[in-house]
Order: C-alpha cells, then sequence, then structure tokens
C-alpha cells in the first residue's frame, strides 16, 4: 500500500495546479502561470493593507485632541484665529456689583419698614383711631396754609426787618414747592399700596411721593424758625418736636416710604441754606420791597 507522502510528492506540477484551483481562476490567470498568479496575488494583499494601515493612522491623528485644538499647523501655513468675544451686550452678568446689592436691599428694608409703620393707613388700621389726629398734623404742614399765612402776616407787617424775613420765608416756601415738584415728576416713584387717597388740597404730582414735601416743608420752617426769630427753649424744642412728628405721620398714615421723610428733611435742610446764601434784602432786591411798600 503506497504511503501518503509518497503519492502527494508524486504528482506533477500541473496536477496540483489543475486540482488546487479552478480552470479560469482570477488568482491564477484563467488556469495559466500558477507561480506568477501567487505572486501577484500576495502583492496586492500586501499593497492593500498598506493603504488601509495609511488610511486608519490618518483618521486617528485628525480625530486625536491635540489636531482637534489646532496644534498642528494648518496646511496653507496660517496661523488658526481664536474666535471673538461675544459682545458685552451678550454676556451674562454673574457677579452683580456690590452697590446694586445694597440698594435692592436698601429699597427692600425700607419696603418693609414703610407697610409696618403704617398703623394708621386705615380705620381698621390697629392705630385707626389715632387717624384724625394725624390727618390734622398732615394740614399744619401743608403748603397753602403756609403760603396764606405768610402772605397775610407780610401784609399787616410795619418794620422793615419783619418784611424782609416774611419775604425770604415765602421765596424759601415757593422754592420748596417747585424743588419738589420737579422731583416727583423724575423719580415717579408711586405712593404705598396701603395708602388712602383722601389727602388735603392735592395736584397732579401728589400722586407721587419721593420726596415728602411735609418733610421738606417742616425741616426748612423749623430752621427758618429758629435762626430768625427768637424763642423761648419751650418753644424751640416745640418746633423740633413739631417737625419731627410731621415726618412721622407721613410713614404712620402710609403717605410715604421711610426714605421719602428722610430724604424730604435732608432737601429741607439744605433748602435754608440757599435761601440763607440767596438772602433777598433792600439791597440786593430793591425792586420787591418796593412794590409791596406801594401796595
Amino acid at each position: 500500500m503506497p504511503s501518503p507522502r509518497r503519492s502527494i510528492e508524486g504528482r506533477t506540477p500541473g496536477a496540483s495546479a489543475g486540482s488546487s484551483s479552478s480552470p479560469g481562476s482570477p488568482a491564477h490567470g484563467g488556469g495559466g502561470g500558477g507561480g506568477g498568479g501567487c505572486r501577484f496575488e500576495f502583492q496586492s494583499l500586501l499593497s492593500g493593507r498598506a493603504g488601509a494601515d495609511t488610511a486608519c493612522a490618518r483618521l486617528r491623528a485628525s480625530e486625536s485632541p491635540a489636531h482637534r485644538r489646532g496644534s498642528f499647523p494648518l496646511a496653507s501655513g496660517l496661523a488658526q484665529v481664536p474666535p471673538a468675544p461675544p459682545p458685552e451686550d451678550d454676556r451674562i452678568n454673574l457677579n452683580p456689583s456690590f452697590l446694586g446689592i445694597a440698594l435692592r436691599s436698601l429699597l427692600a428694608i425700607d419696603l418693609w419698614l414703610s407697610k409696618k409703620l403704617g398703623v394708621c393707613a386705615g380705620e381698621s388700621s390697629s392705630w385707626g383711631s389715632a387717624r384724625p389726629l394725624m390727618k390734622l398734623l398732615e394740614i399744619s404742614g401743608h403748603g397753602i396754609p403756609w403760603l396764606l399765612g405768610t402772605l397775610y402776616c407780610l401784609s399787616r407787617s410795619d418794620s422793615w426787618a419783619g418784611r424782609e424775613v416774611l419775604m425770604n420765608l415765602l421765596f424759601g416756601l415757593l422754592l420748596d414747592l417747585l424743588l419738589v415738584a420737579v422731583i416727583k415728576g423724575l423719580v415717579r416713584r408711586r405712593r404705598p399700596a396701603h395708602n388712602q387717597m383722601d389727602m388735603f388740597f392735592t395736584l397732579s404730582v401728589d400722586k407721587y411721593s419721593f420726596p415728602s414735601g411735609h418733610a421738606t416743608r417742616a425741616a426748612l420752617a423749623s430752621r427758618f424758625i429758629l435762626n430768625h426769630l427768637v424763642l423761648a427753649i419751650p418753644l424751640r424744642v416745640l418746633v423740633v418736636l413739631w417737625a419731627f412728628v410731621l415726618g412721622l405721620s407721613r410713614v404712620m398714615l402710609g403717605r410715604h416710604n421711610v426714605t421719602d421723610v428722610a430724604f424730604g428733611f435732608l432737601l429741607g435742610y439744605m433748602q435754608y441754606s440757599i435761601v440763607d446764601y440767596c438772602w433777598l434784602s433792600p439791597n440786593n432786591a430793591p425792586i420787591l420791597f418796593v412794590l409791596w411798600n406801594q401796595q
């Protein structure tokens, strides 16, 4: 019995080629040139593998983080330009200023404190029984009684010194009305929500609350009286107490917020400084005194 090895070695090259592949195979060139076909198939496989390796390497390089960040120079030799920052209007302000936070906190405290102190805002309030007394104080600080009283005293005065004092008081009251009306028209801060619009003789600008006209008038009149009238100490204390209680009554009635009254006191104090600086006398304003004497 012949061995398998001798039977395999005994085959002819043509027979092995014919038994391993069918005629017309692409690897063998249609059945001829067996050795050349094997070499061609091997070279084509090597070239295809090398091309695939090159493509994979390029793909990995393009997908690397360093390449995406622009660490490799561009083919044209131009440096990669960083993106422009967004406009100032499009940026979100995540760090508000300290001044803005302080103002918002002050406004919140002002509204809370004004509502707590508005104990006479209505008849059903905790101090509603004291509302008529507060309204009487409101009339004592109104501009119309002060203007009418000053004009009456000016008409009844028979001395140059008295007329000079009253003329400057009238000038201060008119200046107060003008400044308060202008500031109220510019700021336009609404009165507190718990306020009842039952005030004595209101104008169009009186629907606004900042600053308090009663507080400015109280500060101006009290400082004027203390500087130009000779009063005993109890009367001087009474004048200061009247100004303070009048400002407090504006908050208790719900007419104003606390900051309205505080700024009103400051503005009235400064108004007297303006009146004192522009003091009217027969020397610098003789026409006013001459016209008043003729009347």
